[in-house]
């Protein structure tokens, strides 16, 4: 019979595989465990060696072109976004029109609402300060209305006496009618000021005796004479205040205080109907 068998491999047992067995002239080769070793069992398997030279590199090239074209590529990391400073919001604000216009509306907001509480502050203060104006000025009218009052407040000049004589009467010690009402009281007795007002003369008056010339805010002089002691001879004075003592020095007959009223430091009126028509009753 023919034989069918395939020559051995150049290299030797161990660098071929024997797919079949056939009998050779002489009959069936014996087995040989050799033929099974690991050795060449791992030979069977191993990827042929391949020369080194740019091979290699232009398959990798391949593959990451290849990696590259079917998406793969896009597994590699992103780079991570930068963190903007605050020195580069400028940019920012100035690369985005809406934030910049954002900003500008933000800022005109600002500014109003500043100057706003800056006008309600100088609104407060201008109202702080009118009232304190209106307060400064009604406490001045209510210390002149004071003062007025207490300048038109009159008290009777003597506080214990007996009216001798009254205005207009005529005697025989009188060179002419009697110019005054006569309040007769115990030498040494206190003489008040009838008014508020201003003393502008004060001394020795021949038949009137020591007296006393005081003139209101009005211009009406009150004349106190007869007078044992003057106690104030200038200044001002305060209705009520003493200002000297009953006497009898000049033309009299006994200690007395005659009292003279003299509107603007003219003639003489009748001084009883002058107290009278201030509230007072001699």
């Amino acid at each position: 019979m023919a034989s069918t068998h395939t020559p051995a491999h150049p290299a030797g047992p161990a660098a071929g595989t024997q797919l079949l067995d056939h009998p050779g002239p002489d009959g069936p080769e014996p087995f040989d465990p050799e033929d099974f070793a690991p050795e060449a069992e791992a030979n069977r398997h191993r990827m042929p060696r391949q020369t080194r030279g740019a091979s290699p590199l232009l398959g990798v090239t391949a593959v990451a072109a290849t990696l590259g074209a079917t998406g793969f590529a896009s597994a590699t990391p992103a780079a991570a976004p930068a963190i903007e400073t605050p020195d580069e919001a400028p940019v920012a604000l100035a690369a985005d029109p809406g934030l910049a216009l954002a900003a500008r509306i933000q800022q005109q907001a600002d500014s109003q609402r500043t100057a706003a509480e800056e006008g309600a502050r100088v609104q407060a203060a201008q109202e702080a300060e009118a009232k304190a104006a209106a307060k400064e000025a009604e406490a001045k009218r209510a210390a002149e209305e004071a003062e007025r009052a207490k300048a038109a407040a009159l008290t009777l000049p003597v506080k214990d006496y007996n009216l001798s004589a009254h205005y207009g009467q005529s005697a025989r010690y009188w060179a002419h009618l009697h110019t005054g009402l006569d309040f007769a009281a115990d030498t040494g007795t206190p003489v008040f000021a009838v008014g508020q007002g201003t003393i502008t003369s004060a001394g020795w008056s021949g038949s009137y005796g020591y007296r006393i010339v005081e003139t209101l805010p009005d211009g009406t002089e009150i004349w106190y004479c007869h007078l044992s002691s003057i106690i104030k001879g200038s200044g001002t004075v305060t209705s009520g205040q003493q200002i000297g003592k009953v006497g009898a020095t000049g033309n009299v007959t006994g200690p007395h205080l005659h009292l003279e009223v003299r509107p603007g430091g003219g003639a003489p009126v009748d001084p009883e109907t002058w107290l009278q028509q201030r509230g007072l009753n001699p």
